[in-house]
């Protein structure tokens, strides 16, 4: 049995990926350069982002005014705005651009670890069910009023878990010895609360609440409020420092856990706590934003391509560009059709399909 990649003339071949890699010091160098420049282009977009919508306020306003809020108002480079540029910016953009990067910072994150932890390069953050249990739990405060007063994201975050819960049972806890079966009982979780969603739909709802809820599940930001985001962010962080800590089990899952357990690796803990955090990060990003497809499948495979498939470099980086890449999809769909809003996982499948198949071809040459 092999328990490293294979070597072929200086480079290595990685088993997800598909591609041959360079060879360590000039990819280091190389992941390095990548990560000050995918930080810098974090900051700048939180805050260019910050500078589109109704009403033109200039990007220094923007940075005083978020200084102001945060408590270095004495740093700040203007005058304060007026009380309303000032809502509009710290009550409203802002707060979207933050959830926005925190979406897709988790879903890129768990794309690339259930990548991993199933082999399987097609593998998304919606494998596990959690999205259906998502929608499930959203549909049923929304149309039923179960536990009546929590919000529509409580209960989307609630039924995400239930549905996690419910892969566990049948996965026995987590002790699995096969990927495949990882694989098949999420598809099996996922159609199964996507029918009782169909059926609730079907028996309490009516035109207004289904078009509601259905706008909703296509994946939009609009909602986004500092009570819910900071929630959401603060639950998205850990859970993605978290992850990073497993990243040498990651790096041997992908050559199979059998692999993994001859390099010391404890697979069971590693994977239950994986699947575990993987489905907690999902859960909070799909119960502030809804589904939003393709950037869990499309960005670790762009990231691995530019930085090498080593996860300690590659969870940051699909969490840096997965935030760079939603926040600004959701600004182009705020913007680009107004007064027309349309929900940024219309907006990330119409790119993400031809990007995809970008790098299908990639990976394949």
């Amino acid at each position: 049995m092999t328990t490293s990649p294979r070597r072929t003339a200086g480079r290595t071949k990685n088993p997800i990926v598909g591609h041959e890699t360079v060879p360590a010091s000039p990819r280091r160098a190389a992941t390095a350069a990548f990560f000050l420049l995918a930080a810098a282009g974090l900051l700048v977009s939180i805050v260019a982002a910050s500078l589109f919508g109704s009403a033109n306020i200039g990007p220094l306003d923007v940075v005083s005014t978020i200084l102001r809020h945060v408590g270095l108002g004495g740093i700040a480079p203007t005058p304060p705005l007026p009380k309303l540029l000032d809502a509009l910016i710290w009550e409203s953009r802002f707060p979207r651009v933050l959830l926005a990067a925190a979406v897709g910072a988790a879903l890129a994150v768990s794309g690339a670890v259930l990548q991993a932890i199933t082999r399987n390069p097609l593998a998304d953050p919606y494998l596990l069910g959690v999205s259906s249990g998502a929608s499930t739990g959203a549909v049923a405060v929304l149309l039923l009023g179960i536990a009546g007063g929590i919000s529509l994201s409580t209960g989307a975050f609630a039924g995400g878990l239930v549905a996690f819960g419910l892969l566990l049972a049948l996965l026995g806890g987590g002790r699995v010895d096969n990927p495949s079966r990882v694989v098949l009982t999420g598809v099996l979780v996922s159609q199964f609360f996507a029918a009782v969603t169909s059926v609730i739909l079907m028996v309490s709802g009516d035109a207004n609440s289904t078009r509601g809820f259905t706008y909703w599940l296509l994946g939009t930001l609009a909602g986004a409020r500092w009570e819910g985001v900071s929630v959401t962010v603060v639950i998205i962080l850990i859970g993605v420092l978290a992850i990073q800590f497993f990243a040498p089990a990651l790096d041997a899952f992908t050559f199979g856990w059998d692999s993994a357990a001859a390099l010391g690796i404890n697979v069971t803990a590693a994977r239950i706590w994986l699947m575990v955090l993987t489905a907690v990060i999902t859960a909070a990003a799909v119960a502030a934003s809804g589904a939003i497809a393709f950037i869990g499948l499309l960005i670790p495979h762009a990231v691995r391509i530019l930085a090498g498939p080593t996860h300690r470099s590659l969870l940051p980086l699909s969490a840096i560009v997965g935030a760079i890449f939603l926040i600004w999809v959701d600004t182009f769909a705020r913007t680009a059709f107004t007064p027309h809003e349309l929900p940024a996982g219309v907006i990330t499948a119409l790119l993400g399909a031809p990007a995809f198949a970008l790098v299908l071809k990639r990976l394949e040459s």
